[in-house]
């Protein structure tokens, strides 16, 4: 871009920002030049877990020992109530925010790209399915939304149509590891078994907490023939 062009567009891009400023996510300020979704400050004090990096911690790899087998487990930070990673899943879940969860899908990428070999081998992200009718009221799905983040930085492909949410399940919030299985257990199911057959693939969710709903995608991809299974999530409750 030509030097006045640019000196140009970012007086207009200030004079906008006056009337319609872009909010820090985490702490509502005005975000500065280069600045998206949350401000330097909160991107610098974001809890990460870094579970990602050699040695890995295999702290979250043991919330599915002798339940299911999962090839790696990974999160990009910690979810504590009241803090900025909830401020964070709000706004992806609730507030129709769904470039955020792009957003932080990219930053996890890149990371994922540089300072780890977990990803080597992944020839599919698959984003945990929403029933029909909570994808209508929501409009889209945010496990989508972050394996899109996730595709553009590691140049892996996204596959939304495989894996599908039969039945209406209630909210997992308030219920425990075992309702929370028998909640999930029976709901979803593989619509092409072709699609995954052989495939290496990463299951996508906003939120890891007791691992049921990514348990039970990944048994069922598991019976459709892939040959494995891991999981990434924007964050994990550190537990």
């Amino acid at each position: 871009m030509h030097p006045a062009v640019q000196r140009i567009y970012l007086l207009f891009a200030d004079f906008v920002d006056l009337l319609y400023p872009t909010l820090c996510v985490g702490c509502a300020k005005s975000l500065g030049f280069n600045e998206g979704v949350l401000c330097t400050k909160c991107r610098i004090n974001l809890p990460e877990t870094y579970q990602h990096r050699k040695p890995y911690n295999d702290n979250l790899l043991n919330k599915f020992a002798g339940k299911v087998p999962v090839r790696f487990v990974t999160s990009f930070v910690y979810f504590k109530k009241g803090g900025i990673v909830q401020k964070l899943i709000h706004k992806i879940k609730y507030k129709g925010q769904k470039e955020v969860a792009k957003e932080i899908g990219c930053w996890y990428g890149y990371q994922l790209a540089s300072e780890s070999e977990l990803l080597t081998e992944v020839d599919l992200f698959i984003g945990v399915p929403l029933h029909k009718s909570r994808l209508r009221q929501r409009g889209y799905n945010q496990a989508d939304w972050i394996a899109k983040g996730l595709s553009e930085a590691l140049n892996i492909p996204v596959a939304e149509d495989v894996l599908i949410c039969r039945k209406f399940k209630d909210s997992q919030t308030r219920k425990n590891r075992l309702q929370r299985w028998e909640n999930v257990k029976t709901v979803f199911s593989v619509q092409d078994a072709s699609k995954v057959s052989g495939k290496n693939i990463a299951l996508v969710d906003d939120v890891l907490t007791t691992g049921a709903t990514l348990e039970a995608c990944a048994v069922e991809l598991l019976k459709s023939g892939c040959k494995s299974v891991g999981f990434i999530t924007l964050a994990a409750v550190n537990r």
